[in-house]
């Protein structure tokens, strides 16, 4: 018997508090499905920095949310759907993505697909994935959960998962990138997300016996929303729990050049060595001091640049170009 619990939010940061909420209450198996506005979702071994777009997620205010549950990073919007399994009653094997991605995989098939479970985490279609999966323990329970790509913007997700991957030497858990596909272009017949999710209910509730209904209490979205006041939007959680990592880049601009080494802990810039003209040693040394000690994230050091007052509007323009070189 499984319990589904109605979600129609779509706020990240309160989905995200949600499922970790049900997770470590639940006394009884859970199924929910739930959407998110536009979002990346680090996985929680995962350096932040290394992971996304810098650039991009700024530009776009797309916020960054760290999960409960390992694994690579993810876009998320409306056209991406989320589900998550919390099983309150297994007692061994509890992490077991074959397990609970075998109704999935069934259901895409009954729609005419050819799915089927690739490597550790991922279902995939005529060999794009569709959908990731994740895992997470907590006593004697298990939420598993994953994402099934149905009509997400594809070009945004490809856009703000991009990373200077070489700049970064850390021991960090790394995405691993496939090509990936909306299950709405394979299908080959028209079909709204909402008669999908509602299908995928049904399907999931057939195969595992009736689910009965339930909602979230007022009580309950109080405790949720407290947790994502102490966490979820917290720059502690979704940056400050990426592993220590040291960051470096060189560049050359009109003729000069210019490198910077970063020594990373909790997210905070603890050392930064700075090098480039012997014109620029003032600013340089400034500059060190000025970013020692600030968060290694792009709006953050956006704002404080935008906010610090400089001899010229030279050390300005220096000043950003170091900036769109920090990530």
């Amino acid at each position: 018997m499984l319990y589904i619990i109605q979600r129609p939010e779509t706020d990240p940061y309160f989905n995200l508090a949600a499922e970790e909420y049900i997770f470590k209450t639940a006394t009884v198996n859970t199924f929910m499905v739930w959407r998110n506005e536009p979002s990346v979702i680090i996985g929680k071994h995962q350096n932040r920095s290394r992971e996304i777009n810098h650039e991009f997620i700024a530009s776009h205010n797309i916020p960054v949310i760290r999960r409960t549950t390992g694994g690579g990073t993810v876009y998320q919007d409306p056209g991406n759907i989320n589900y998550s399994f919390i099983y309150t009653d297994r007692k061994e094997n509890l992490v077991d993505y074959r397990y609970f991605t075998e109704p999935v995989v069934e259901f895409l098939r009954r729609l005419g697909l050819n799915a089927v479970f690739e490597e550790k985490s991922n279902i995939v279609v005529d060999g794009l994935k569709v959908s990731g999966n994740s895992a997470h323990v907590f006593r004697d329970k298990v939420l598993h959960h994953g994402t099934l790509l149905f009509e997400a913007d594809l070009e945004k997700l490809e856009l703000s998962i991009r990373s200077r991957e070489a700049s970064y030497d850390d021991k960090s858990v790394r995405s691993i990138r496939k090509k990936v596909a909306n299950i709405s272009q394979l299908l080959g017949k028209t079909m709204s997300i909402e008669a999908f999710i509602n299908a995928f209910i049904t399907f999931v509730s057939d195969y595992w016996g009736n689910l009965n209904q339930s909602e979230l209490s007022e009580t309950d979205r109080d405790a949720i929303r407290t947790l994502i006041t102490e966490k979820y939007i917290k720059p502690e959680w979704n940056t400050g729990f990426s592993p220590a990592y040291r960051f470096t880049n060189q560049w050359e601009n009109a003729g000069e050049y210019f490198s910077v080494e970063l020594s990373v802990e909790n997210g905070i810039i603890r050392k930064i060595n700075l090098e480039g003209h012997e014109k620029y040693s003032d600013l340089i040394k400034r500059t060190e001091i000025i970013l020692t000690g600030q968060l290694h994230d792009k709006k953050t050091l956006s704002q404080l640049i935008d906010n610090t007052n400089f001899a010229s509007v030279q050390e300005r323009e220096i000043m950003n170009l170091l900036l769109s070189h920090l990530f």
